[in-house]
């Protein structure tokens, strides 16, 4: 199944677990700069039109006030 970002295939063991098999790439890349990415959300094309609604169900992410060093 094509994800945009990877592609998965889906396996469903005697017992009912659901098992995803997943690829590298293309990557998270594929449709941003690596310079900027995680700026913004990018959603998958197949996602896009429900952009507002998930968006809407975002929490704001809290950062640390206090940063540890990574010198």
């Amino acid at each position: 199944m094509d994800r945009f970002y990877f592609r998965s295939l889906y396996y469903r063991e005697p017992n009912g677990i659901l098992i995803e098999l997943a690829t590298d790439g293309p990557g998270f890349a594929s449709d941003e700069d690596a310079s900027t990415m995680g700026e913004k959300l990018s959603l998958p094309p197949f996602i896009e039109a429900r952009r507002a609604e998930i968006e809407a169900k975002l929490k704001p992410l809290e950062l640390p006030v206090n940063l540890p060093d990574s010198s």
